[in-house]
């Protein structure tokens, strides 16, 4: 028994691993953001659980799951809101091929925003032009 568990954990441990490389040639070789955002947070988090499951069967101990949950709930939270904030400023600031989309519902979205007038805007008035100044 012991034996099949030291091998379920090395194949864990091992596709684990896999998948953060995978990650890692993935951010290297892709050729623009869009493409390495996804490389930088699919694999990740999946290479992140099959390790973490891997250390939790090798540990064999109850105490140290709740931790190895709370890391990966942590790691699952995180990666798709960094790599959410990073493409939409990447799209902002023309980072993004946009010629390579499939469907680009940002744009509407953007473009909804420069046609609507601004509101709450306050006028700024120069201190040379404010009413009660004297000329000197």
């Amino acid at each position: 028994m012991d034996q099949l568990l030291d091998i379920l954990v090395a194949v864990l441990l091992i596709l684990g691993c896999a998948m953060s490389l995978i990650a890692g040639i993935g951010l290297l070789t892709f050729p623009d953001l869009l493409t390495r955002m996804h490389a930088a947070t699919k694999p990740q988090v999946l290479g992140f659980l099959l390790i973490f499951a891997g250390l939790a069967i090798h540990l064999r101990a109850w105490a140290i799951v709740p931790t190895l949950i709370v890391a990966w709930a942590m790691q699952l939270l995180t990666a798709p809101v960094s790599a959410h904030m990073i493409g939409r400023s990447g799209y902002r600031t023309k980072h993004a091929k946009k010629d390579t989309l499939f469907s680009d519902e940002l744009r509407q979205v953007l473009d909804e925003e420069s046609t609507s007038p601004v509101t709450g805007a306050i006028p700024v008035v120069a201190e040379r032009d404010a009413p009660g100044r004297e000329e000197r």
